[in-house]
């Protein structure tokens, strides 16, 4: 049989719970779902954002592919936006040829995952779920584990970066900044540290940015390493980033990459046999939300009412007795330890079983032990009892939440 020729392929950690849900009779539109586990933000309006797009207009032109690298018109919209929010002031500028827009977030890591070279590539647990499989499928480099510990908070130091990257010969580090599922968020002169750093030891550092509007610090409601990078032909930094995640659309697919123009050709030529390139109609479409004014307001909307929701999953799991180990500095996520709930809760899995009877949806934090090829089998992952819990959806949401967990919670103490 044909079949017998593939191999079977996990499915990542949100993509699994929604599939389970599924069977169960969860649907997007079904309002009795409380889907704490989503990886995208409410997509509606939030007071103070700017208009939401609700029509996308096309012509004869629009009907053709995109070039594997982008419109040209959405590359300078992107260089230039980087420039006016990050770049004012300093002499090297990024141009056109310094981005790459396609169609998602993992495609923009898998096209560099496809034009790395035979290094060694660091990586942290836990971080991004989808990175499992990207690191693993081109089988080109060797993907290295970093374990954060819990006890500090999932703190990294300087130190600790430079010993990392020169013991162990790092080529590249590749991470999400802010970190999902933690919030961690490395900003500010500890991002300026990384970068400096990576620049003096020549590792690149692949950085996805899609969280980064999601800062919940005062300052500031944006932040990127393309801030601290002196040379943007010459550092070795590359960013990941887009439309998803960071100006609420995540069903357009617009996503891009930021980097010397060196890598972006490279990222162009994986592109070309691998995706094809991104939609044309959604790409025209992003140029009008690609202006630092756009930009800048929504990041605050997000802040305004994110940082609420934020406040309100914290104290509601505490109140369960969710151990919060570092408070979400980003993102939309708290990365809660299950240990004090009473079995089968105090496990991310036995917590995310219950709560599908009760139309709640959360995702177990095992799947962000990555583990590239499988290589810690019979091994329990050291993130067995934590869960990842997401405040993407609406308030209201949130508030039936968190009564249905505490009714399940209350049942299982007896």
């Amino acid at each position: 049989m044909a079949a017998s020729a593939f191999r079977p392929v996990p499915r990542t950690g949100v993509i699994y719970v929604t599939v389970e849900a599924q069977a169960r009779g969860f649907r997007t539109e079904d309002p009795d779902w409380c889907n704490l586990g989503q990886g995208q933000p409410e997509t509606g309006a939030l007071p103070g954002a700017p208009p939401r797009v609700t029509e996308i207009l096309t012509d004869d032109l629009t009907q053709e592919y995109a070039p594997v690298a982008g419109l040209w018109e959405a590359r300078e919209a992107v260089a230039g936006l980087y420039n006016a929010l990050y770049r004012r002031g300093l002499p090297s500028k990024y141009s056109a040829e310094n981005v790459a827009v396609c169609g998602g977030g993992r495609v923009s890591i898998m096209r560099a995952c496809a034009a790395i070279g035979q290094i060694h590539l660091g990586h942290f647990l836990p971080d991004y779920t989808a990175y499992e499989e990207l690191l693993e499928v081109f089988r080109r480099f060797t993907p290295i584990p970093i374990l954060l510990d819990p006890e500090r908070g999932y703190d990294f130091s300087l130190a600790e970066l430079r010993r990392e990257i020169s013991g162990r010969g790092l080529g590249a580090l590749l991470l999400s900044n802010p970190c999902n599922p933690t919030g961690k968020a490395i900003v500010g002169t500890e991002l300026e540290a990384w970068v400096r750093i990576a620049r003096e030891l020549d590792c690149a550092l692949l950085l996805d940015e899609f969280y980064s509007h999601y800062l919940y610090r005062d300052g500031p409601p944006v932040a990127s390493a393309a801030e601290f990078v002196e040379d943007v032909e010459r550092d070795p930094v590359v960013i990941f980033d887009g439309l998803t995640k960071n100006w609420r659309y995540p069903g357009w697919r617009v996503t891009w990459t930021v980097g010397p123009r060196s890598v972006i050709e490279a990222l162009a030529s994986a592109g070309s046999f691998l995706d094809g390139g991104g939609s044309r109609p959604m790409q025209r479409a992003a140029l009008p939300l690609l202006t630092p004014e756009h930009a800048l307001a929504e990041a605050e909307a997000i802040r305004r009412t994110f940082r609420k929701k934020r406040n309100k999953l914290l104290d509601g799991l505490r109140a369960l007795g969710v151990r919060v180990e570092r408070e979400p500095e980003g993102t939309f996520y708290v990365w809660g330890n299950l240990e004090n709930l009473p079995p089968p809760l105090d496990t991310g899995h036995g917590l995310f079983r219950a709560a599908l009877e009760r139309k709640v949806i959360v995702v177990p934090g095992h799947f962000f032990d990555v583990d590239p090829g499988q290589r810690r089998v019979g091994r329990t992952s050291r993130f067995v009892h934590h869960a990842r819990f997401s405040f993407g959806p609406s308030e209201a949401v949130l508030d039936t939440a968190l009564d249905r967990l505490r009714a399940l919670v209350a049942e299982a103490r007896g």
